[in-house]
């Protein structure tokens, strides 16, 4: 009998832990989105470095501070994107241990439970904001461009 109601605890537990699962995979594909953005812009950086001569005059150094400044930006928000989602998978994570942690020692742990799901939620959708704010930063960047090309054609 005890086992019967010791397999039903773990199965309820498992029951309980499929979306959190659910959850991870989908942050894990955030994760992977923001880690692309982040190793572009970070091309892009280094294709500036490499394209600025050691010679190169203070016009020249001013102009490429200019084109990355709005790069070093992007990558720090993109950086507190990763870093945000990175912490709500490792919550979800506890939570799903502490499921299975208190299914096994038959404890009460729903608030504990509650409190870092919340938690896990709350950084997420921190994560979320810096991602949008980065993809706004982007899209700026690229209508000044746009803008810039505009002038010169017209000129």
């Amino acid at each position: 009998m005890e086992l019967a109601s010791s397999i039903t605890t773990v199965g309820q537990a498992i029951q309980l832990s499929v979306a959190p699962v659910f959850l991870l995979a989908g942050v894990g594909a955030l994760l992977a989105v923001l880690t692309n953005r982040l190793a572009r812009i970070i091309d892009r950086v280094h294709f500036l470095e490499r394209e600025l001569p050691e010679n190169a005059g203070e016009a020249l150094r001013a102009r490429h501070l200019k084109a990355a400044r709005p790069l070093s930006r992007r990558a720090r928000l993109i950086h507190w994107a990763i870093s945000l989602c990175t912490t709500c998978e490792l919550l979800v994570c506890v939570v799903v241990a502490t499921l299975f942690i208190g299914a096994e020692l038959g404890v009460d742990l729903s608030s504990a439970i509650a409190l870092l799901f919340i938690s896990a939620m709350l950084t997420l959708i921190a994560g979320l904001i810096c991602f949008l704010r980065e993809i706004a930063l982007a899209t700026a960047l690229i209508e000044s461009l746009d803008k810039t090309f505009a002038a010169d054609e017209k000129a």
